[in-house]
């Protein structure tokens, strides 16, 4: 059994990543469904929650079916971050993270996020002061290093154990290489066989498949699994995983009705939480994911994003279930 503090998680979790701009309630709500273990928000800049930004502040909003959740911090001072985390910690999650692998240049160059990377011992003081501070349990998502002439995960995830973070998440890359090439779970593996580190590791970057899930977890026994990108448009990754970790099969791919009636729960959901107008704004970066192998999908899809109406997005994505057949699913 995983565990993160108190909080059981099963033998091998399956934890959905926090994604900037994806990891809202709605599309939570719909992977929660689907089978994920342990959900993050987005990632909450602690600057905005201590002056109260209310685009900040609304990421802070979790669902008591969302359990376990944890609200992810970023910021590059101390003392704001430890303000932020307490604020974090009122909003009444299951735990607080960390990000210290954000590799987009407006954090970074503040020294947030991966940042952070490039002193290890400001990172320390860091969490410890949030640790210190919060009667949650704290957790940490990182990055190999900054390059990989600087790979420091060993270093970073022995400091960071010393100062009271009960798991960690590790993406398989650096922060030079964004997302880009292919994830190195080697260190991952390394830190976690280290006999030394005594906290649950989990696993981050590049799991697009159940087959791919199960060898990840026999090559590099990781504790769980964290999955982002994957999962956008296609949240039956996570029960698909856990029927081939359990079977050794996956069941068959959602159908197009399947496929309609998940979107029209993240889109009814997107509505009622941001908005007639945002909600359909949002929306739309969605749609290409839910119907993906789908031929000849491109000019519905163009017909979704310039409809404003939520009702006449509705009527069109019923449609699909009507305008196309299971047969022209390309897999």
């Amino acid at each position: 059994m995983v565990k993160i503090g108190t909080i059981e998680l099963g033998d091998f979790p399956l934890l959905l990543a926090p994604m900037e701009d994806v990891s809202d309630p709605p599309f939570r709500a719909v992977c929660k469904e689907e089978g994920a273990d342990l959900m993050y928000t987005e990632f909450i800049s602690s600057e905005g929650l201590i002056r109260d930004a209310a685009k900040s502040v609304q990421k802070l909003d979790i669902f008591e079916y969302e359990r376990p959740i944890g609200i992810q911090i970023f910021g590059d001072k101390i003392d704001v971050m430890r303000e932020a985390a307490a604020l974090a910690e009122a909003a009444g999650p299951d735990l607080i993270d960390i990000n210290y692998g954000c590799p987009v240049k407006k954090v970074v160059c503040k020294g947030a996020g991966a940042g952070i990377l490039l002193d290890l011992p400001k990172m320390q003081r860091m969490t410890e002061e949030i640790v210190k501070n919060c009667n949650l349990p704290v957790t940490v998502k990182t990055r190999l290093g900054w390059d990989h002439s600087n790979i420091n995960i060993q270093e970073s995830a022995k400091r960071l154990q010393d100062v009271g973070i009960q798991a960690l998440t590790i993406h398989g890359r650096t922060r030079k290489q964004m997302y880009k090439g292919e994830a190195d779970w080697n260190p991952i593996s390394e830190v976690k066989n280290n006999h030394e580190i005594r906290i649950p590791i989990f696993g981050n970057g590049d799991i697009d498949s159940p087959q791919k899930a199960k060898e990840y977890r026999a090559k590099y026994d990781v504790d769980g699994i964290m999955i982002g990108r994957a999962s956008i448009g296609y949240p039956w990754i996570f029960n698909e995983i856990k029927q081939y970790l359990k079977e050794g099969t996956t069941p068959p791919p959602p159908t197009i009705k399947e496929r309609v009636r998940v979107c029209l729960k993240h889109f009814d959901f997107s509505i009622e939480w941001k908005g007639e107008k945002l909600g359909v704004l949002e929306m739309r970066r969605h749609y290409s994911q839910y119907f993906r192998g789908i031929p000849h999908f491109k000019p519905v899809r163009t017909e979704l994003v310039e409809l404003v109406d939520p009702n006449a997005i509705r009527e069109k994505l019923q449609m699909i279930s009507e305008t196309f057949t299971e047969e022209e699913i390309l897999v």
